[in-house]
């Protein structure tokens, strides 16, 4: 596995890195086991300040980080800037709240004085995407730092530069040598450090191959994960939907980061009463954004990621037509030798085409017609993914109707997908388990222990099992 940057709007090679070395992954393991140990005792106090500090440098140095995000995969600068600033706003919400969430829990019992206390469970390895490069990061870094769990991960082959970044501003921040080490890492090795007796959890983002694999490797040496691995996410256009405020939002919720998101809107399903308006709606506002420099603040639709998926995104897209599906529009070409996709939409997708319940990671829509709001939620459930989605409706009470049918892990009702550190993100069936940010998020890798204590034995305990008629 290469570790390269290369402009996506250019093709310019960039920089290109060096595997680890056996030796340096051996050093990076043993340190973070060290300050495991060291961490083990320390108060959640102890780590906040360094939370702190780090979020005031993703927000001093918002366009210089920015930029190093654009260069590697192309999104867009104002779309980078803004992925920095929410990186901060993770930073400083578990610095606020870390102490709250990982205080004991007292329960009530007849053993004797119960509690539940959170303590680090140990070294973690997390293996991260290119789409988000930084956000992704954070997600798992702010909560399992305040937890006292130190990471060693292995990001995107395409985003190098992000990665030492993030480790960069970690360091700068004050974090002790150990507490993040970003490692270069092959597949193979990728399973190794998995499989090391160190490392206790794996977080993984990603495609459902990738998390497939790790999963694996993960169970078999018994070690807590979470996965979060994609999703066709449905937007459902209800009867009684406010169609000004659908076709607002309809073309972000696809656009936005090139279609390159997990939670993008990738199914459009509309109620027979308003399609060929939103059809029409989702055409013209396709057709009007610019490509161009994702530098540049004119432009609206950045360059996909790579050579790569862009020539996997057209595969695809040929399959649902050869499969007999319609490419309602495809935008008019553009000057330019980016690794640019036009954005398409597919319509007539049946069920035996093989575009159907496909992820498409790009600037594509698939929109389906249905008879009515019951059968938008049957083909909505009709899928073997389950991460995110919207509805729209004509009023939020039953627009929160629909979205509780759906078999998924977040649904919005009558706005547009947000991701902010207060809100726990997550899926079910294929696209994975276990949940990051929030509450929850803080709670996935930390070793839940059962203290109860008591001055002294109850006279009629007698060891074993305690029977609650004992103390009747």
């Amino acid at each position: 596995m290469a570790y390269q940057t290369t402009n996506p709007y250019t093709n310019e090679v960039v920089k290109t890195y060096e595997n680890a070395t056996p030796e340096y992954v051996e050093a990076s393991l043993a340190k973070a086991q060290k300050l495991y140990k060291d961490w083990r005792n320390d108060p959640v106090s102890s780590r906040i300040p360094v939370l702190h500090k780090l979020a005031q440098i993703f927000r001093d140095e918002t366009d210089s980080l920015a930029k190093v995000l654009t260069t590697e995969m192309g999104k867009l600068y104002v779309e980078a800037q803004g992925e920095v600033v929410l990186c901060a706003m993770i930073a400083d919400y578990y610095a606020d709240h870390a102490e709250e969430f990982l205080k004991p829990r007292k329960i009530d019992s007849i053993a004797g004085d119960a509690q539940l206390e959170n303590h680090p469970l140990g070294v973690l390895m997390a293996v991260e995407p290119w789409n988000f490069p930084y956000y992704q990061m954070m997600r798992i870094f702010a909560p399992n730092f305040a937890v006292g769990d130190p990471i060693v991960f292995k990001h995107a082959a395409i985003t190098p530069g992000s990665a030492l970044a993030f480790e960069d501003a970690v360091k700068r921040a004050g974090a002790p040598d150990g507490a993040l080490t970003n490692l270069f890492l092959s597949y193979d090795q990728v399973s190794k450090v998995v499989a090391d007796k160190r490392v206790q959890g794996v977080a993984l983002t990603g495609s459902e191959r990738g998390g497939t694999a790790v999963a694996e490797v993960a169970g078999k040496y018994l070690k807590k994960s979470t996965m979060e691995l994609g999703g066709v996410d449905a937007f459902i256009v209800a009867h009684d939907a406010n169609m000004a405020d659908v076709n607002a939002i309809a073309p972000r919720a696809r656009l936005y980061n090139a279609g390159q998101v997990c939670t993008s809107s990738k199914r459009f399903i509309v109620t027979a009463n308003h399609y060929d308006e939103f059809l029409a709606s989702l055409k013209d506002a396709f057709a009007s954004v610019k490509l161009g420099d994702p530098m540049d603040p004119s432009t609206t639709l950045a360059p996909m990621n790579s050579k790569k998926a862009k020539d996997k995104l057209q595969a695809q897209v040929d399959e649902a037509i050869a499969g007999g599906a319609t490419a309602y529009f495809v935008h008019d070409a553009v000057d330019s030798d980016g690794q640019f996709f036009l954005p398409t939409i597919l319509t007539d997708i049946t069920k035996d085409n093989p575009a159907y319940g496909k992820e498409m990671f790009g600037p594509v829509a698939q929109v389906y017609k249905v008879a009515d709001d019951d059968e938008a939620i049957a083909l909505a459930n009709d899928a073997d993914y389950g991460l995110g989605g919207i509805v729209f409706a004509g009023s939020a009470e039953y627009g929160a109707e629909l979205a509780s049918r759906i078999e998924t892990g977040m649904v919005y009702v009558n706005t547009f997908f947000s991701s902010l550190p207060e809100l726990e993100f997550g899926g079910v069936k294929k696209s994975g388990f276990g949940r990051e940010l929030g509450q929850n998020g803080i709670s996935s890798f930390v070793n839940q222990e059962l203290v109860v204590k008591r001055d002294r034995p109850n006279d009629d305990e007698t060891g074993g099992l305690v029977l609650p008629h004992k103390f009747s």
